[in-house]
């Protein structure tokens, strides 16, 4: 029975040591940030900017889908392009044909109107709102 004893004894001083150590290491360390100069974000969501809602467009006339895209793609807030292809959403990146982010959520999660709305394409200024958007119609 001593000899049990002896074991617990050792085993809990060696985990009290081991513990004793960690803490010191971790107390130890600088905290820094994950970038310097940047900010983090954080859960608010704006509402996303569309192509279709393009408030630029000149009075002489309309424009077409592709002209309203290629001009509200040009704006610096819009830096990624969520659309449908091939029945999956797919994010493509402003500068390119390239894509970006393969979602593989399919077109018939979401509802109807929203189906209207990735048919024609959002726009989104960060690949946070991409994800909160996505999330929003998948959880």
């Amino acid at each position: 029975m001593k000899q049990y004893l002896y074991f617990l004894l050792l085993f809990l001083g060696a985990s009290a040591v081991c513990l004793a150590v960690g803490y010191g290491a971790t107390r130890l360390q600088s905290r820094e940030e994950a970038v310097p100069n940047t900010v983090l974000a954080t859960e608010t969501v704006r509402e996303p900017y569309l192509a279709e809602e393009d408030e630029a467009a000149p009075e002489s006339g309309e424009e077409s889908g592709e002209e309203a895209a290629e001009e509200a793609g040009s704006d610096l807030e819009n830096r990624y392009y969520l659309v449908v292809e091939d029945g999956f959403l797919l994010v493509f990146p402003r500068d390119g044909d390239r894509v970006c982010m393969y979602t593989h959520v399919p077109i018939t999660d979401f509802p109807e109107s929203e189906q209207e709305r990735l048919r024609a394409g959002i726009w989104f200024s960060s690949m946070l709102d991409i994800f909160n958007y996505l999330e929003s119609y998948t959880s």
